[in-house]
C-alpha cells in the first residue's frame, strides 16, 4: 500500500457531485442539504477525534453531541464543517491540522467521491489494528480473537465488477460507479479493487458505444438501452464473462457489437444479454440471453472447480475465501466419518470443500437455483458423499431430530443479517457437537452467538479474516462446541 504521508491534506469529507458540471463542490455551506433560505446552519469547528466507529469514521464530540466524521483518524485535529438543520447534525472533514503518523495519500484518485472504499486513507497496519479492534471488542465476552488473516497484495482482488452506465451533460457516453447514497455515476477509469482486466473490457465498451448508435440508458426517462455492464473473472482459470443488462430485449447491431468486442478481447469466454426493463434498483433482471459462449464460467477453490453463472453467488475475494474456509474446515475437526450439516449452503463451496474431510455432507438452501448449481458442480468434482437439498434450514434440522437423526457439525454461514432465533433454536435441538460459524458481520454473529452460548456451546476460537481490503467490512469464523463435549475434551 502507499506509505506516503500526506502533509498538506485537505478534505471536504463527503464532497457533493454537481449534477450540471459533473464536478465536485467542495466550497463551505455548498454541501449536500446546502442552507436553502438559512433553515440550515453550518458551523466550522476544531475538534481531536477520538477513536473510530464500526464503519471506520472518526468520533468526535461537538456540543455535547458524538458525531461521526468520514476520513478522519484517532489522535488528528481538524477542521470540520458541521451541519445542523433541525435534530439533524452532519459533520464534514474540511482540513486535518494535525495528522497521524497512519494517514497515507489514498492512491486512488476517485477516492473521497465514490464511498465503496473507506480505509484508503489509513496505512495497512491502521486498516488492519482497525479490523482486528472491531472483532475484539465485539468477541469480548466469548475470548480473545487469533491475528486477522491479512492479503498480501490487498487490491486488484474483486473477481465481479459492476459498472453504470449513462450520459453527461455534454452527451457524452460515461460507465464507473454511483457516488455514495446517491444515483449520480462518477466517471471512472479504473477501480484498484476491481481485476484491471474487467476495468480495460468496460472501458472497450464505452469505446464501442461512442462508435454506435447504442445509448446507455437513462433511469430518468426510461430512454436508452445499456444499463450496467457486469464482469467476472476466474482468477485460477481465466475465464471471463461479461453480462450487459439491457433495459429491452431487442438488441439492434448486436452481431457487430459482438464481434468487436471479441476482437478487442479475444479472453472473453462468454458473453451474455440480461433483460432488466424494470424501474428498480435491482441491477439483474430475470431475461437471460447467451450471445457468445457456454454462459458460464468455471474457476478454482480450494482445489475444487466451480461453474459459475451471471446469478450464482460466489466469493468477491477467492485469495482470502481459501483462508476463510480453510480455518473452518479445521475448526469443523473433520475425521472423515463426521455427518456435516452446511446450513445457507449457497452453490455448494463450503460443502464440496468439506465432503474431503467427512463421512457425510448434507448442504441445505433456500434458492433453488442455487441447489441446482450446487449439483452440478458436486458432479463436476466427482462427489459422492454430499446431498442438496432445496428448504429452510432451520425446519431441516427440527425435522432431522424429530426424526432421532444425528449431526457431528453444523457450518453455517448466513447473510449480514445473521440467522433468527428459529434457525438458532433448532441448531440446539439437533444437538452437533460443533458449530462453525462462518459470518460477513462479527456484529450479528456476536448476538447469534449469545444465544448459542446460553443454549449449551461454548467458543472455543475466534479467527478475523480481511475479506475486502480498503474497506471497513471484515469476516470472522468462530468455532463453538456444545460444553459435554468441551468438558471431555
Amino acid at each position: 500500500m502507499n506509505k506516503r504521508k500526506n502533509k498538506g491534506y485537505k478534505d471536504s469529507g463527503k464532497k457533493r457531485f454537481d449534477k450540471k458540471n459533473g464536478k465536485q463542490n467542495t466550497k463551505p455551506g455548498k454541501q449536500a442539504g446546502g442552507n436553502p433560505k438559512g433553515k440550515q446552519k453550518n458551523v466550522t469547528a476544531k475538534v481531536t477525534c477520538s477513536g473510530l466507529s464500526k464503519e471506520g469514521k472518526g468520533i468526535i464530540q461537538w456540543e455535547g453531541k458524538q458525531l461521526e466524521v468520514p476520513h478522519l483518524m484517532p489522535g488528528e485535529t481538524a477542521e470540520v464543517l458541521v451541519s445542523k438543520k433541525g435534530r439533524y447534525v452532519n459533520a464534514e472533514l474540511k482540513r486535518v491540522i494535525k495528522p497521524s503518523e497512519d494517514r497515507v495519500t489514498p492512491p486512488c484518485q476517485y477516492y473521497f467521491q465514490c464511498g465503496g472504499c473507506q480505509l484508503q486513507h489509513m496505512n495497512e497496519q491502521a486498516q488492519t489494528r482497525f479490523k482486528q479492534e472491531t472483532v475484539k471488542a465485539l468477541m469480548k465476552p466469548f475470548g480473545k480473537p487469533e491475528p486477522i488473516l491479512t492479503m498480501d497484495h490487498p487490491y486488484d482482488y474483486r473477481n465481479k465488477s459492476h459498472t453504470t452506465f449513462g450520459m453527461n451533460q455534454h452527451r457524452q457516453v460515461i460507465g464507473g460507479l454511483y457516488a455514495q447514497h446517491t444515483h449520480q455515476i462518477i466517471p471512472m477509469e479504473r477501480c484498484l479493487i476491481h481485476d484491471p482486466k474487467a476495468d480495460e473490457i468496460v472501458e472497450t465498451i464505452k469505446d464501442i458505444l461512442k462508435h454506435s448508435k447504442m445509448q446507455p440508458y437513462n433511469e430518468d426517462t426510461g430512454q436508452g438501452f445499456l444499463r450496467h455492464v457486469l464482469v467476472k473473472v476466474g482468477k485460477v482459470s481465466g475465464e471471463i464473462m461479461v453480462v450487459l443488462v439491457v433495459a429491452s430485449p431487442v438488441f439492434k447491431g448486436k452481431n457487430n457489437f459482438v464481434k468487436a468486442l471479441r476482437k478487442a478481447h479475444p479472453e472473453i469466454t462468454t458473453l451474455l444479454m440480461n433483460v432488466n426493463n424494470r424501474g428498480t434498483s435491482m441491477v439483474l433482471g430475470d431475461q437471460e440471453k447467451v450471445l457468445f459462449g457456454k454462459g458460464t464460467i468455471t474457476d478454482t477453490l480450494c482445489g475444487l472447480e466451480f461453474e459459475i453463472s451471471a446469478k450464482s453467488f460466489y466469493q468477491i475475494n477467492p485469495a482470502q475465501t481459501e483462508k476463510l474456509y480453510g480455518k473452518a474446515i479445521e475448526m469443523a475437526e473433520l475425521t472423515g466419518k463426521e455427518t456435516v450439516v452446511d446450513a445457507y449452503s449457497g452453490i455448494g463451496t463450503i460443502s464440496l470443500i468439506a465432503s474431503r474431510k467427512a463421512g457425510k455432507v448434507i448442504g441445505v438452501e433456500l434458492n433453488k437455483d442455487a441447489v441446482r448449481d450446487a449439483i452440478r458442480n458436486s458432479k463436476r468434482n466427482g462427489v459422492k458423499n454430499a446431498r442438496f437439498y432445496q428448504g429452510d434450514a432451520g425446519e431441516f434440522m427440527v425435522q432431522m431430530a424429530a426424526r432421532g437423526e444425528k449431526a457431528d457439525v453444523v457450518i453455517m454461514d448466513p447473510p449480514r443479517s445473521g440467522s433468527d432465533e428459529a434457525f438458532l433454536s433448532s441448531i440446539v435441538k439437533l444437538e452437533p457437537k460443533r458449530v462453525v460459524y462462518v459470518s460477513c458481520n462479527p456484529e450479528t454473529q456476536a448476538r447469534d452467538m449469545k444465544y448459542l452460548t446460553a443454549n449449551g456451546y461454548k467458543v472455543e476460537g475466534i479467527q478475523p479474516v480481511d475479506m475486502f481490503p480498503q474497506t471497513h467490512h471484515v469476516e470472522s469464523v468462530a468455532k463453538l462446541v456444545r460444553k459435554e463435549e468441551a468438558g471431555n475434551r
